[in-house]
This record gives C-alpha cells, structure tokens and sequence, in this order.
C-alpha cells in the first residue's frame, strides 16, 4: 500500500479533530448522519475501502470479511475490545486487524466505581425525585432513601487485567477488601499491593462476595460466564456491576434474579442485546433495583482524542509498510 494515498472507509462519527487528521492524511469516506451500518453497507464498504475503521457496534463476522476485497488490507478497530471482528477469518484472509488498547482504562474504572457506589447507595433514585415536582420531597429525614455503605464490604473481581486492577485500586480506597479470579494469578506485588485474595474458584469466590465487578473480556468462553447456576451462588444482599460485555452475563437470569429479590440491585453499561433492553429491565430500573445506563463508562472526550490517536498511527504505520503498534492476532484477548 505504500506510495498511495489509502481509501479508509469509517462506519462511525468520529471527534471533528480526528476526522479532519484522517482526511488530510488518507482518501477517506466518512459517516456523516453516524447511522450504523448495516450489513450490506459493511459488505459494500469491505468490497471498495483499503482500511476498514469500525467499531462496536460494527458486526464484521466472517461473511462480511468473505466478501472484502483483495485491496482491504487493514481493519483498523476504533476501540479496546474485538469481539466484533472475526480475527482469524481476517487473518486467513492476509487482512491485518489492529485495536485501540491502553487508552481507556481510566475513564473505564472510574465508570465502574461510580456505579458500584450508585446502586447500594441510592444514587440514581435520588437523582429522579429531585427532578419530579410530584415526587413529595419534604426536605431531609432520618429514615429517607437509607442506603447500604460499600466500605468494608468483599468485592469479587472477574478479570483482573489493566480494567479489573485499576478498579480493585479505587476500591481498596472506599475501604472494600479484594478478591479476584482470573485465568492466571496476578504478580504477587499487585496482590500485595492491593492486598488482594486469589480464587482460582469463580464459583466459591462468588459465593463469598458482597459486590461482583466483572472486568474479563468478551470470548466464547466467557459468554454466559454468569448463567442462571452461577447466580444462584450469589449471597442475598449482593450486587453485580458489568461495563465489560453484555454477553458475559445471562440477561434473563439476572432480571429473575432481581425480581425475586436473590439480588439486591445491579448497574449495567452494557447489555446482552444492545441496544435493545428489555421492558423488565426498565421497570426494575424504576423501582431501584437496576441502574442502567448508556454504554458511557468509557466516554470521555479525552479518551475518544486517544482512541482516534491510535487509529491514525496504525494506519499510517501499515501504510508506510511497517508492522503497526496495536496489531490483534487470532486467540489473542
């Protein structure tokens, strides 16, 4: 590809700044009403561009990439996760895939304590009286809105990758004491560090905790990671808080599960069926026991500068004939 300027096609709005670098740098279509494309669109996209830049909400699977042109020869992935790709049907067919990793971390784990504070707490309920005229506020009461307190309480961390840790960091200092399960034991200095308790067990950590954080990624073996059994470990009183992947969680079990009160409460950022949610999950949502919100935790316009960064560099790195930074490999999370 090198010598010419490389046609990308990008399926998403993107910041002003990053669009207005990628177009000086490369022949690039852009999406101008931010509708997501829709398959025959991706197909379409992958028969003409050289670079492909989607994102979340982009289904590349295998059919698609089956259909891609010999000229596409990068998928330049505005975003940390890759689930939405097919990695090694790309890979079989010569197309280097790249990711946007170690940029949202941050943003991401302060996301996920404000939820795990927003739940027991009371936040979001609070929140909707002040702005009903109708709700009957009378000023402050000792028995109003009374909330649970988070500091003392075990926090079960599913994945303790770069999210998962810097999340176990903002909690021991609320006070919570942490556990984790991972498919490998962290450094003894991060466990020592963050006093940390290993399960190699999800199922007995689960049984044991307070709050679960899940931080792991979406892979075929973490879909359902929490079905209907493992739920069922779950102490009464508990809490659940997921801004990884709505898969990772069996949605129809956990709204059973808040129904019958098996579950204190949960907060979600992401969902099964995105976007879609179900009308359960709305009416939980208003009477408290669900706090949902948006698919945000990693909306920050600093992050989406750093996001937008990383593609440009991967790209034009590809370009230039160079192996980029952020290449994803097939069995690579």
């Amino acid at each position: 590809m090198t010598g010419k300027r490389a046609n990308v096609v990008v399926t998403r709005r993107l910041p002003d700044a990053v669009e207005t670098r990628m177009r000086e740098l490369f022949s690039t279509k852009l999406n101008l009403t931010d509708e997501p494309f829709t398959q025959p669109q991706l197909v379409e996209a992958v028969k003409t561009a050289d670079v492909l830049v989607p994102t979340v909400s982009d289904d590349v699977d295998a059919n698609v990439i089956a259909q891609a042109g010999d000229q596409l020869k990068l998928i330049a992935n505005f975003g940390n996760g890759t689930d939405n790709i097919d990695i090694k049907a790309a890979a079989d067919k010569g197309i280097t895939v790249t990711n946007t990793p170690r940029v949202l971390t941050d943003d991401t784990a302060d996301m996920i304590m404000a939820m795990m504070l927003a739940v027991p707490r009371r936040l979001v309920e609070g929140a909707v009286i002040m702005t009903n005229p109708d709700s009957g506020w009378a000023g402050w009461s000792p028995t109003w809105m009374l909330g649970k307190r988070i500091t003392g309480k075990r926090l079960g961390i599913v994945g303790m990758g770069r999210i998962g840790s810097a999340v176990a960091r903002r909690a021991k200092a609320f006070g919570l004491a942490i556990h984790y399960h991972n498919r490998q034991r962290a450094h003894p200095d991060l466990e020592q560090e963050l006093e940390a308790v290993y399960w190699e067990s999800l199922d007995q950590m689960l049984s044991r905790m307070d709050i679960i954080s899940i931080n792991c990624p979406a892979t075929p073996a973490t879909y359902h990671l929490l079905a209907e059994r493992r739920l069922k470990l779950l102490q009464k009183g508990s809490y659940i808080v997921n801004a990884a992947r709505g898969d990772i969680i069996d949605e129809k079990a956990l709204v059973a599960a808040l129904e019958s009160g098996a579950l204190a409460g949960a907060a979600l950022d992401v969902f099964e069926h995105e976007p879609a949610v179900s009308p359960r999950m709305r009416k939980l949502a208003e009477v408290g026991k669900l706090v949902m919100l948006p698919h945000m935790g990693s909306a920050t316009i600093e992050g989406r500068m750093e996001m937008g960064d990383k593609v440009l560099i991967n790209i034009q790195t590809f370009v230039d004939g160079h192996r980029p930074p952020d290449r994803v490999l097939p069995g690579r999370d």
